[in-house]
């Protein structure tokens, strides 16, 4: 039974059928640094790992409940957000969030699917941007969403990507972390911006094949860490790591 003293990680995400994304990513990767979670489930989706068929949002005043109830009920020390999907829903997580501020949050802004699905409606995106984003201690866009959210052409390279990721610390978000899993090269190359601080790169080699579910088990896995008390560096440090060797075993 879990106990209420013990630290827990929220997820604030959807469902994936199929298991490669989404919650059930997220817990793995929580449990992997040794922690709980508790959930507020924010859609169910019918999906396989190559489309998405199907998926069911839960209505915005459900997902502030859950949120709630998992706040009073256990000790939450990080939560992370993942798949919210409706304007509301956006609005709803940013109202439970101002009620704990002292909470870190890791936002991972997901605007679409692998299979290219809009899994965020256009008419939220601002909302996210002016409303969500700022209460967050970390957002976690790759290259195809932060083009989204800075409303600009997808970066040519990483100095228009550091850029990007600049309007949004100028809009308000607290610190912008760049994956570059959609550029090219041998590596892959995260990139973390902070408003007061030289930009820190977290460099990997870039593995082989098709990958699902790596921005859910990354953001989870740096909730899971800041929940422990650890600086943001060295949070994105250890989760990437996690998250290299994980994809590593199964590639």
């Amino acid at each position: 039974m879990a106990l209420k003293g013990d630290p827990h990680v929220l997820i604030v995400a959807g469902s994936d059928s199929s298991g490669g994304a989404g919650i059930a990513r997220d817990i793995e990767a929580v449990s992997a640094v040794g922690l709980r979670t508790c959930l507020a489930v924010t859609a169910v989706t019918v999906q396989m790992h190559h489309s998405v068929d199907h998926i069911e949002y839960i209505a915005p005043d459900l997902v502030a409940a859950q949120m709630r109830a998992a706040l009073v009920s256990n000790t939450i020390a990080a939560i992370k957000v993942g798949m919210l999907g409706m304007m509301g829903t956006v609005e709803a997580v940013a109202s439970v969030l101002l009620e704990h501020p002292s909470v870190p949050v890791v936002l991972d802004p997901v605007l679409a699917s692998s299979s290219g699905r809009l899994l965020l409606a256009q008419e939220a995106i601002d909302t996210m941007k002016t409303d969500l984003m700022p209460l967050c201690r970390l957002v976690t866009p790759n290259l195809p969403e932060l083009a989204i959210l800075a409303g600009t052409p997808q970066a040519k390279d990483e100095g228009e990507a550091v850029n990007q990721g600049r309007l949004l610390l100028n809009a308000g978000s607290q610190g912008v972390l760049i994956k570059g899993g959609h550029s090219s090269g041998p590596n892959s190359t995260d990139i973390l911006l902070c408003p007061s601080e030289n930009q820190i790169r977290f460099d990997a080699l870039r593995l082989a094949g098709e990958m699902r579910g790596t921005g859910c088990m990354l953001a989870s896995a740096i909730a899971a860490h800041l929940a422990l008390g650890e600086p943001l560096e060295d949070c994105v440090r250890s989760a990437k790591r996690y998250v290299f060797d994980r994809y590593r075993q199964l590639a």
